[in-house]
């Protein structure tokens, strides 16, 4: 099970149709509050997160989420193609890195690739 986390609707369900060729069931969930509660009840596999999430008491929601359960896995998605935040978010603690405009090729991809114990990230980062 994959618990998906991005505050953007549209982009929610176009997620959740390429992580249902991978998973049996997808939930998604937009804000901190339904993140938070829902990782208790579910106990996903994966978490696919949205970096730039809000949240209110930590500095990037990937810290909160490795708060929570140091060996949760995550996948950060994001719009930031500069390696700056790729490198946030990994020292973090996030096992993969995808770009929201790579997501449809690279997705599946990170999943795989994370679900296996491996890290992942999208090959188009930036170099500023």
């Amino acid at each position: 099970m994959v618990l998906l986390a991005d505050s953007h609707p549209a982009l929610l369900e176009g997620i959740r149709g390429l992580l249902g060729a991978v998973f049996d069931s997808v939930v998604m969930v937009s804000d901190e509050e339904s993140l938070m509660e829902a990782l208790p009840r579910l106990d996903p596999d994966l978490v696919v997160v949205d970096q730039s999430l809000r949240v209110a008491q930590e500095s990037n929601v990937i810290t909160l989420l490795k708060k929570y359960d140091s060996e949760i896995r995550i996948i950060a998605l994001s719009t930031y193609h500069g390696p700056v935040f790729m490198k946030q978010c990994m020292s973090s603690g996030a096992s993969g890195y995808v770009l929201k405009r790579s997501a449809a090729k690279d997705l599946v991809k990170a999943v795989e690739e994370v679900l296996r114990g491996g890290t992942f990230v999208t090959s188009d980062i930036g170099t500023s």
